[in-house]
């Protein structure tokens, strides 16, 4: 049976802990910034399945891959963290 990868991401004040899960094993690493968070998790998932192309990755932060994909691309294009949405009143 088919098992994902998962990288699941925390912020750990300036920096970001990464932990990559599967094929029963677990690794963390520590990386400054989201982007080189998951460059990281992309060498730890080696470790997992070495050699495996293609190889599955799920990455989420707190688990919502959806909240992921949105800090990992403002991250890549430099643009500031997005500001809660206050209720109109």
């Amino acid at each position: 049976m088919f098992e994902p990868i998962v990288a699941n991401y925390t912020p750990d004040g300036d920096d970001w802990k990464v932990e990559v899960t599967g094929g029963g094993q677990v690794h963390t690493e520590t990386a400054p910034g989201l982007v080189a968070a998951r460059d990281e998790a992309e060498r730890l998932a080696e470790r997992i399945a070495p050699g495996d192309q293609p190889r599955t990755i799920v990455h989420t932060i707190d688990g919502d891959a959806l909240e992921f994909t949105t800090a990992y691309l403002n991250a890549r294009l430099g643009r500031p963290p997005a500001e809660p949405e206050q209720a109109a009143g």
